[in-house]
């Protein structure tokens, strides 16, 4: 125990000073770092986050990746990954760095173990807008699978790496066309090969919503529905060339802007149809106390039409205007029966979400007992409910939570 604890602080102190030389070296170089310098401090700054996350997730006696055993057979085959017979659920926390501390925290508030992790990346010429390769390296070696929201913000490009794109405040209008006519294949081409090169099943859903018109550049005030498959289905065919197949592609739209035919890509092109569902309450003018049903339920016969798995890719309610913990018991408990076509749900902890309205918004719930108990009680009632046990899903299960 003891040379086990001075091998931690050697790694700790190790990690620290290289850190604190990084910071130095970067703050003498200046602008001279970019190219092969930028490329050696991220390699630099991998190994240190690498060396962070062994000892938070070594040093727990629990170790995460035993409860996850029972997902292996899944991680490992493809055709389970599409199309799971259990309901995997995952989480995204913008709290996490490289460590995922703050999932591992959630988790215990829940005593559940996330099969899933999400994570967000914008696209761009920055080097934290790349594949996040030490990001998903930890997911996986947590026994995790990363689904990976992949947002084409396309003014992050810089001109000098990319000196035919168009002039910044230009690139939004017809973007997905410039993306389609392959104006950005160098960086999704050096994107895929490096999803490919991870040799495990990965999610990705690129460019959500893209049917509402007012919140992401690649939407509709932008790019006409056309444009968009068009763009969606360039970069599906890239990831193909170079064999990244195991990409499992999340197709995401808003379900409340509707036209969803119009901005699909084809079943060849969608492995899932992945779907937010927020509850904001009466935070807002423009909103109130939605329950799952009157958000989710009115739509769930178009989603269900195109024959594909659905992922509930940001699942979370506010607690202003109702009863939150209830909210999470009444959705939870309707979707096996229900909406039997929901095969994930993701959790959305965000602590200070500022997209959406002018005042910062939580999504928090790991501190608030009555809400973590009443997931933690609904999804352990899936085990024994009559719906589940009809399709063999409670032995699937076994493993799943972290007993006390």
């Amino acid at each position: 125990m003891v040379k086990k604890r001075l091998v931690r602080v050697f790694y700790t102190s190790s990690a620290l000073i290289l850190g604190i030389g990084i910071v130095l070296i970067m703050s003498f170089a200046g602008d001279k770092s970019h190219g092969p310098l930028d490329s050696l401090f991220s390699k630099l700054g991998f190994f240190v986050k690498d060396v962070e996350n062994n000892l938070i997730v070594d040093k727990r006696s629990d170790n995460r990746s035993d409860k996850l055993h029972w997902f292996e057979k899944y991680k490992s085959n493809s055709y389970l990954m599409k199309n799971p017979d259990v309901i995997l659920l995952g989480a995204h926390d913008n709290q996490s760095d490289v460590s995922f501390n703050s999932v591992v925290n959630l988790e215990d508030s829940l005593r559940i173990t996330f099969p899933l992790i999400q994570i967000y990346q914008a696209w761009g010429s920055k080097p934290e807008e790349q594949f996040p390769k030490a990001q998903v390296k930890t997911i996986l070696d947590m026994g995790s699978t990363p689904v990976i929201t992949w947002e084409p913000w396309l003014c992050d490009f810089n001109e000098e790496d990319y000196p035919h794109l168009r002039k910044v405040e230009q690139r939004d209008f017809k973007g997905m066309t410039d993306v389609a006519k392959g104006l950005y294949d160098k960086y999704i081409i050096q994107w895929a090969e490096d999803a490919r090169e991870t040799n495990q099943q990965i999610y990705l859903r690129m460019g959500h919503e893209m049917n509402d018109p007012y919140r992401y550049p690649w939407g509709p005030q932008n790019n006409t529905p056309k444009e968009f498959v068009n763009a969606w289905i360039h970069v599906h065919r890239i990831f193909e060339k170079v064999g990244a197949t195991n990409v499992i592609w999340v197709w995401g739209p808003h379900p409340a802007y509707g036209y969803f035919d119009a901005f699909y890509p084809g079943n060849e092109y969608v492995d899932y149809v992945g779907i937010g569902i927020l509850n904001f309450g009466t935070v807002a003018s423009w909103s109130k106390w939605w329950t799952f049903k009157e958000m989710f339920g009115g739509h769930y016969k178009e989603f269900a039409a195109y024959k594909k798995p659905i992922m509930i890719t940001e699942f979370g309610s506010l607690a202003v205007g109702g009863n939150r913990s209830k909210w999470f018991q009444d959705a939870l408990d309707s979707i096996p029966e229900n909406y039997p076509l929901i095969k994930s749900i993701l959790f959305f902890h965000v602590s200070d979400d500022k997209t959406t309205t002018q005042q910062t918004l939580s999504w928090y719930f790991k501190f608030d007992t009555l809400c973590t108990h009443a997931i933690t009680r609904q999804v352990e009632h899936w085990f024994v409910s009559e719906v589940l046990s009809k399709n063999n899903f409670l032995k699937s299960y076994m493993g799943f939570f972290k007993k006390e």
